[in-house]
């Protein structure tokens, strides 16, 4: 087990299990957001950085400095998605993050389209 020496400010870990702090503790214990978020909202950082935010929201807005969606950012946090999105509703409510919805492709299931997609899938 990797364990950082007192007053090192490196994250818990565990080999086997990944972090010792749970989820819910970084949502403290909230589990939907105030905003309506999918995997596929794409969020960017604002200019605005409000006070006393957690570790965890500043490395959500390094992370969308540039438009990215919130699988992206739920994957680069290592953090399951539902905590994921209730971090990010608290940087829209404050105003340090902006979301705007997927863009919307016709035809995105389309039968065509998703066989060619699983063909290519296959070839890899």
């Amino acid at each position: 087990m990797n364990m950082p020496a007192a007053g090192d400010d490196e994250v818990w870990l565990d080999d086997d299990a990944g972090p010792l702090i749970r989820p819910y503790t970084v949502s403290a214990g909230r589990t939907r957001p105030t905003v309506d978020l999918d995997l596929l909202s794409l969020m960017i950082a604002t200019a605005k950085t409000p006070k006393g935010m957690d570790p965890e929201h500043h490395k959500a807005l390094g992370l969308c400095r540039t438009p990215t969606s919130v699988a992206e950012v739920s994957a680069h946090m290592r953090l399951p998605v539902a905590v994921t999105k209730v971090l990010l509703a608290d940087l829209v409510d404050c105003e340090a993050m902006a979301t705007r919805a997927p863009r919307s492709t016709s035809g995105a299931t389309d039968r065509v389209l998703l066989e060619k997609l699983l063909d290519g899938l296959q070839r890899f």
